[in-house]
């Protein structure tokens, strides 16, 4: 009983999870358990398997093996939308927004998307009685002012800052970055450090990020990842501290 209780207030629980591609195994027996409200980095060199992990919690790709659970309930075999509907958001490694479509437009999308039938996501945008919560939305990832600017028009930097925004939609219960902080500039990057310490703490943050100065101050745990496996475990501190970590950014680990 005690073991069932302590399950149930876990917000992430991964056992055994492993992804094949054919004879290619690229995430290996991986477990790990994030506690509700949680910041935690999963960081690797290119092809340790983080985006594939990634995926696999959020639906985009089944398991060849293992199980997942949100919060107590298992989600293994949920569809990404179901997924959605459960709490899990994501980003990508590139801004996934609807270019033809305003800031305010790319914003009532997601709130759709994470509230309502799929389809009724595709009615004329323009159609539709309440967008009241883009704005405040808009407003918690710096875009007030652009909210009826075209997506396209946005830097690389503000589509980003949008995609937050549309994965925040509907509060979402384990929120998933995929590298965040990925071609922006120094200030836009201490700006999204700001987004990111601003969060609630009542919302699970997972997040994939090369860089090591953003990663290790915005988290309070850390997995490393490495040819598909976990490698090491950690506070901040500890990973930092940690040579093989060390080894494994400088290019020399496996060597």
């Amino acid at each position: 009983m005690a073991d069932a209780a302590v399950k149930q207030e876990e917000a992430l629980v991964v056992e055994g999870l492993t992804r094949r591609f054919g004879a290619l195994v690229a995430v290996d027996g991986v477990s790990l358990r994030v506690a509700p409200g949680e910041r935690r980095a999963v960081l690797g060199a290119n092809g340790a398997g983080k985006t594939t992990l990634f995926n696999m919690i959020a639906g985009d790709l089944p398991p060849s093996e293992g199980h997942i659970s949100l919060f107590g309930r298992d989600i293994t075999r949920l569809s990404p939308q179901k997924r959605v509907l459960e709490g899990v958001r994501r980003t990508y490694q590139k801004s996934l927004v609807f270019g033809g479509l305003s800031v305010r437009d790319n914003l009532y999308v997601a709130i759709r998307g994470a509230t309502g039938p799929r389809l009724a996501i595709w009615r004329r945008v323009e159609t539709q009685p309440d967008r009241d919560g883009t704005g405040p939305l808009a407003e918690r990832v710096g875009l007030a002012d652009r909210l009826d600017a075209p997506a396209s028009e946005l830097s690389h930097g503000e589509q980003r800052q949008l995609e937050l925004g549309m994965a925040l939609a509907h509060t979402p219960r384990l929120l998933l970055l995929d590298e965040p902080a990925a071609g922006l500039s120094t200030r836009e990057r201490e700006s999204l450090m700001a987004m990111l310490a601003d969060l609630p703490r009542d919302l699970t943050l997972i997040l994939i990020e090369h860089d090591l100065d953003i990663a290790l101050k915005a988290v309070d745990f850390v997995t490393v990842m490495h040819n598909g496996r976990l490698l090491a475990e950690g506070t901040p501190d500890e990973i930092a501290a940690n040579q093989d970590i060390q080894d494994i950014y400088m290019g020399k680990h496996g060597q």
